[in-house]
């Protein structure tokens, strides 16, 4: 392979960093997402151009990930704050548990095969795809959200799969309101509170869990977070994150809820295909 290839491969992979990066900010704030799931596979080609081992190369994709979605949380935050549609109590509820959740989804992910979080991935993302695509008014757990402990509970469990999976814990948090009658706008703006801190303790966690490994990483990282990834990335997604929101206020409920539900099912099919062996 010559010069001139590698030069085109480089430019490619910009690009697909750069579109990744706008394509981020908008899910951010139209979902109340961190954007991961768009992240991770960008960053695992980013990777895998890199030569940096499979054995560390989904790890370093979730850290950076995580890293990635900090400041495209914080902005869609703002966006919704501004906006008055966001619930401090709940998010404050969520915080701690959601926190802790990350701390052992940081330790686990340092050593279980990815097989294991893939599928897991791929049962839960369905679950909710079918809960905004073919779900009712009428499906709801109770009325009203649940006392404070189920509601911790709730926090660690959204905090936990998050770090296993690199994302701001947007979608979990959503399915759960709207399961107990919240609306999916004021569901969304929680969310993004919710994400702010699931994506800062999913980063330092991943960069503490990766520093044994140091010597297989490539340059410019801090365990499993890479420095370069968090450059090329974050600035456009942070700068999309305020387009996202403006959306998410303008469109109807429904359409809302059924464009969470196909970018879900996208989700899924691309855990799939990296399930059946695709790269």
């Amino acid at each position: 392979m010559g010069p001139g290839s590698h030069l085109s491969e480089i430019i490619q992979l910009g690009i697909a960093v750069g579109a990744g990066g706008a394509v981020t900010g908008i899910l951010a704030g139209l979902f109340g997402i961190g954007g991961g799931t768009i992240i991770v596979p960008v960053l695992y080609e980013v990777f895998r151009y890199l030569d940096v081992p499979e054995d560390v190369r989904l790890q370093l994709c979730i850290g950076t990930s995580l890293a990635i979605v900090v400041p495209t949380t914080i902005r869609s935050y703002w966006s919704h704050r501004t906006k008055g549609a966001l619930i401090r109590d709940i998010v404050a509820i969520w915080a701690f548990p959601a926190v802790v959740g990350v701390a052992l989804g940081s330790i686990i992910a340092a050593t279980a095969p990815t097989e294991i979080f893939k599928v897991a991935f791929v049962v839960i993302a369905l679950g909710l795809a079918a809960k905004m695509l073919l779900g009712r008014e009428r499906w709801r757990l109770a009325a009203q959200l649940p006392g404070r402990a189920l509601m911790r509970v709730y926090g660690f469990i959204l905090g936990l799969l998050s770090s296993l999976m690199g994302i701001g814990g947007g979608a979990i948090v959503t399915t759960i309101l709207t399961l107990y009658g919240r609306s999916i706008h004021e569901a969304v703006a929680i969310s993004a509170g919710v994400g702010v801190p699931v994506s800062i303790a999913g980063t330092v966690g991943y960069a503490l869990a990766g520093l044994p490994y140091q010597s297989l990483m490539p340059r410019f990282t801090i365990g499993y977070v890479s420095l370069v990834g968090f450059a090329l990335m974050a600035p456009i997604s942070t700068l999309f994150a305020p387009l996202g929101a403006k959306l998410a206020h303008a469109l109807p409920k429904r359409s809302l809820e059924i464009a969470f539900g196909i970018f879900l099912l996208a989700v899924c099919i691309r855990f799939l295909m990296t399930l059946s062996g695709a790269r």
